[in-house]
């Protein structure tokens, strides 16, 4: 069969193509089509959870329940039942991959769940402030979901970011939110201070929260950017009356200022909780946060 003149590639054309490009190249020229590509083969096996696993994972209802009501946060039936899913998947994918090393039932409902949820009060005093139900709340260094996507089940209306640097856990992230059929939730792959300097990102949420291990200090300088001016960071700490003192200079550089700092004792532990919520008064300074690593190793004191 002759080649279609009309469909020749010029000379210096054809020298940019690879290989393959060139085979297929001859073969749609002479009538045929090109092969098709190999499909991408899934990075893993999909991780399922089994009706059998939630169904245990009903045994966390009691204390999820109790600690719930201790807090003043009534669950729904169907809250609860997500709940439930939530702890099954977490259990799950951790014999895959390290999410957390807590997964008795007391563990998850209270230590996980119920400690999230100490934030609705403040949330919900935000949106009286602000005089609307659905307001835009980031969640910095996610890990496992905590406290987000707790939040995301009981207070639907809140729109939710999920920010992690770890890809595995976006994986789990999104397959949790996909099967609890969470709608106005997202998951983002970026390290904290990374995902600041993005103008999508920054000073663009009207709360961010962060259930992270670093000092005040630092965990104000990866989260206050993420503010919008008039909005809070709601920072969960163990003990952290040090901590407050010490971050008070980051704070102010940051463009905030501290509002209220809440001490209680988790529910069905002896555990020390503080909530430290920091009102953004003005932009923070474009220099901040400042590169990978700077954060921790000089914190703003």
């Amino acid at each position: 069969m002759a080649m279609d003149k009309n469909k020749r590639i010029q000379p210096q054309k054809r020298k940019n193509l690879s290989k393959d490009e060139k085979k297929n190249l001859r073969k749609d020229l002479m009538g045929n089509k090109p092969e098709p590509k190999e499909a991408a083969k899934p990075a893993h096996e999909p991780i399922v959870t089994s009706d059998e696993e939630i169904e245990k994972a009903k045994e966390i209802s009691p204390y999820l329940t109790d600690g719930s009501s201790d807090i003043s946060v009534p669950l729904s039936a169907e809250s609860i039942h997500a709940f439930h899913i939530y702890a099954a998947m977490l259990r799950t994918w951790n014999e895959k991959m390290n999410l957390t090393n807590i997964v008795d039932d007391q563990g998850i409902a209270i230590r996980h769940f119920v400690d999230s949820l100490t934030l609705v009060a403040h949330i919900e005093e935000e949106e009286e402030k602000q005089g609307r139900e659905e307001l835009s709340l980031i969640d910095v260094g996610t890990g496992a979901g905590f406290p987000g996507i707790p939040l995301k089940v009981t207070m639907p209306k809140l729109q939710v970011t999920l920010l992690d640097s770890l890809k595995k856990r976006i994986s789990f992230l999104e397959a949790v939110c996909e099967k609890l059929e969470l709608s106005g939730i997202r998951a983002i792959h970026s390290r904290a201070e990374d995902g600041a300097k993005n103008k999508n990102f920054r000073e663009k949420f009207d709360i961010a929260t962060a259930r992270a291990v670093a000092s005040l200090p630092t965990l104000c300088e990866y989260c206050l950017p993420y503010v919008k001016v008039g909005g809070i960071f709601l920072a969960m700490k163990g003990h952290a009356e040090d901590e407050v003192e010490a971050a008070k200079k980051a704070i102010v550089t940051l463009g905030g200022t501290i509002e209220k700092v809440r001490e209680f004792v988790l529910p069905g532990t002896d555990m020390k909780r503080t909530i430290v919520v920091i009102r953004k008064v003005r932009p923070t300074p474009p220099k901040y946060p400042r590169a990978q690593g700077k954060p921790e190793k000089e914190p703003i004191l």
